[in-house]
């Protein structure tokens, strides 16, 4: 009886363990020209050992297509360049569309601008909630520093974590969150993608998705 016992603990584990395995993602970010896995919004995409997004006018967006993601983890490095106004480099998720979407962005001019360094992290919800609209109707909610300060010239480690309706973002690694907001979408699940802002370009790689 003790052996049954403890075999069916062993079967009970195993299948936790597969489970587990079963939820992380790790997409192969050579294809990003592979359009049966992948889209690109408003941008230009090549792959040289990461992922990069020119720049251009508007907003642009690679989508990981037909990956439904809902709560859970997602892991990347993300690189971006120090020149103010030029740099929004971020993920969307929950996404709908081209236009309709969630995203945490991060604007690395501002990481060690004492000024500035407030609107370094910043969440929005298209189309009804840009940065404009969230910083005029609720100031510093929806934004904020990063502590420890990252370098805007290197590559920095994002974990967004989605719990709907509640977002923590943690940048490299550390304990304490840099923003915490409850989404303003109603949304509960959708898309995910590389995200860059208007007149930006974006390098990304390590992509890491852990479904709940």
């Amino acid at each position: 009886m003790k052996t049954l016992k403890l075999f069916a603990f062993f079967l009970l584990c195993l299948g936790f363990s597969m489970n587990a395995q079963q939820s992380e993602f790790i997409p192969n970010l050579s294809e990003v020209n592979n359009s049966t896995i992948w889209t690109a919004y408003n941008r230009k995409v090549t792959y040289d050992g990461a992922v990069y997004l020119n720049g251009k006018a508007g907003d642009g967006i690679l989508w990981l297509s037909n990956f439904v993601f809902a709560n859970g983890w997602i892991e990347l490095d993300i690189k971006g360049k120090n020149e103010p106004g030029r740099s929004f480099v971020g993920l969307a998720f929950h996404g709908l569309n081209d236009t309709t979407y969630d995203a945490v962005y991060f604007r690395p001019f501002n990481f060690t601008n004492l000024e500035r360094s407030n609107h370094s992290i910043q969440y929005i919800s298209y189309p009804n909630y840009t940065w404009y609209k969230l910083r005029e109707e609720a100031p510093g909610k929806y934004e904020n520093i990063i502590n420890p300060v990252p370098n805007p010239e290197e590559w920095f480690h994002a974990t967004i974590v989605i719990e709907y309706p509640k977002i923590k973002v943690f940048v490299n690694n550390s304990e304490k969150p840099s923003l915490i907001i409850n989404q303003l979408s109603s949304r509960k699940e959708g898309w995910i993608g590389f995200w860059v802002g208007n007149n930006s370009e974006g390098y990304f790689k390590n992509l890491k998705i852990l479904k709940n």
